[in-house]
Order: C-alpha cells, then structure tokens, then sequence
C-alpha cells in the first residue's frame, strides 16, 4: 500500500515540479497533448503488464507496433481494402504474433528475452520487406478518427486507452484467467500442480500482449497519418518502463493495472516536462534509464526484504 501511495505522490510532484519551471505545462492545451502521446504507451501497457506478472518480458512490442503500422496501411492504401477490414485483419495479424511467441516459450521452454527479441528483429525487417523502406500515407478519414478524432473535448486514442485500462483491469479482477496469471508468476510449479494449464495460459499472455500492441499500432498510424516501418523503434523500453514504475514486480506475481495508469502517466509527463525545458533527447534518454534501473533495484530490494522477513 506504501508503495502504491508513492507512485502516485511522485506524479504529483513531478506535475507540480513542470508547472513551477514551465508557465506552458498546465496549459489545456498541452494536457491533452500529453495524455494523447502517452495514450499508445497506456494501450501496450495493458498487454505488457500481463507478460511481467508472468515473470516474462516481451520485447516485440516496439516491432508489433511497427508492423501493425506497415500491414494496416498497406491494406487501405496498396490494396484498397475498407478500414473496418484493415483494422481487424491486423489485430488478427499482431495477435497470433504474440500466439506464436507464447507457443515457442511454452512449448520448447526458450528464455522469454530471447524469442521476443528474435520476433523483434524478424517483424521490424518484414515491416521494412512489405514497404520497401517507404513511408505509406493517404487513408480514408474514417480510420483517421482512431487517432485523430474527439468525442466532445475528450479525444478518441485518450478514450481508447481508458477502455484498454478498464478491459485490462477486468481481466485481472474479475476472471479466473486473471487469478492464473498471479499464480503463474509467484509460482509457477506450484500453479501447475494446482491444476492450471501453463502452457495454455502463457500462449494466451503473449497473445493479448500482441493484441494490445497492435491496437497501440492502429492509433498510432492514425495519429501520424502515415505508416512508417520504424514507428515503434524503442516504444518496448518505453512501455516496460511505465509497467514496472506502476509497481508490477519483475519477479512476477503482483501489481495492479491502476498503478500502472500512474506509470504511464509518469512517462507522459516526464517527457512532456523535459521537452518544454529544453531537455536535450539524448538527455532524456539517459534520465528514463535511470528512472528503469531505480525502479528494477526498488523491486529487487523489497523483494529481498520480503524474503528476509520469511
């Protein structure tokens, strides 16, 4: 509880921090700037924090994302194809992605950095193979709603996330798949001796994982309004990051998609924050490793600690 309670006290300093060295910060207009950028980390994270209860990791996130940028523009735009057609034979496209990262770990039982890192490299070349290495553009307005597009003041990639967090939270609390996800991750021989089917279970993580980092891949596009084949380059260090500073062990086993919410929050206004001060990005790349490392080493800490007090 301590530990939830700080996550959000230390968003409420960094806001208050921006807004007493920048006059833009709490402007309205850079608010919701924020919570658009951080709306496809928001999305990713959902999958990712699924992967990390696990004790796994998924390092095809930033790839997925790219891919997905590649595939759906490719259809709309090469193949004329309707966007509703697109979108879901995309999502189909990046979930067996995930399917078949979680089949190779379970099945053959290879190291979860490993094959997601092959994934990785196999998605970001065929992004680049189906493009050519050339920017795809020019899709029809009802798709550019995804990321463009406001219902009221509130715009649709900040909405879609919140539902993304809602359908994630749910998984968690209120299905017993989310009860074998904690299972899995604080023991893993003990959950199969309870019965539950690891392998089936592990497949269905990474399977989610590459949903929701194929819907992250949709808004994306849709924002930018063109599919580039390194769009997610780096968004995997972005998104663990948020994972992990929203308390979910690395270990596996425990955390809550509602401190990942401040997470993700966190990342925005970090990087919102550094921009408006003129914050060099290779500066700021060496900030969010810092701020990844503190949090792992927390974690590690408290877990040690725990084991201590056993």
């Amino acid at each position: 509880m301590v530990k939830q309670r700080a996550i959000w006290a230390f968003l409420v300093l960094m806001i208050v921090f921006f807004s007493v060295m920048s006059s833009n910060f709490l402007s309205v207009r850079n608010l919701l700037n924020v919570v658009k950028q951080v709306s496809i980390y928001g999305i990713a994270s959902v999958g990712m924090t699924y992967v990390i209860l696990l004790g796994g990791i998924d390092l095809a996130t930033g790839s997925i994302i790219s891919f997905i940028n590649i595939l759906a523009a490719y259809f709309m735009v090469n193949l004329g194809w309707h966007p509703a057609a697109a979108i879901v034979l995309s999502l189909v496209a990046s979930t067996f992605i995930g399917f078949l990262n979680g089949i190779v770990i379970a099945q053959i039982k290879m190291p979860a950095l490993i094959v997601t890192f092959a994934s990785q490299t196999i998605f970001a070349g065929l992004a680049y193979i189906i493009c050519n290495g050339t920017p795809i553009s020019r899709f029809p307005e009802s798709f550019l709603v995804l990321g463009q597009g406001y219902v009221g003041p509130v715009p649709v990639p900040v909405i879609l996330m919140v539902v993304c967090f809602a359908v994630g939270a749910f998984i968690l609390i209120k299905t017993y798949f989310g009860r074998y996800f904690y299972a899995l991750g604080g023991n893993e021989e003990a959950a199969e001796l309870s019965g539950i089917h690891v392998k089936k279970v592990k497949c269905l993580v990474y399977s989610l994982s590459g949903l929701f980092a194929g819907i992250a891949g949709l808004v994306m596009l849709a924002r930018a309004n063109t599919g580039q084949p390194n769009a997610g380059v780096g968004y995997e260090f972005d998104v663990i990051t948020c994972v992990v500073l929203g308390g979910v062990s690395v270990n596996g086993g425990s955390g809550k998609i509602s401190n990942v919410i401040a997470g993700v929050l966190i990342i925005g206004v970090l990087s919102n924050g550094m921009v408006l001060l003129n914050v060099s990005s290779y500066m700021q790349m060496v900030i969010k490793g810092i701020i990844l490392l503190l949090a792992v080493g927390s974690d590690c800490i408290q877990q040690q600690n725990l084991l201590k007090a056993k």
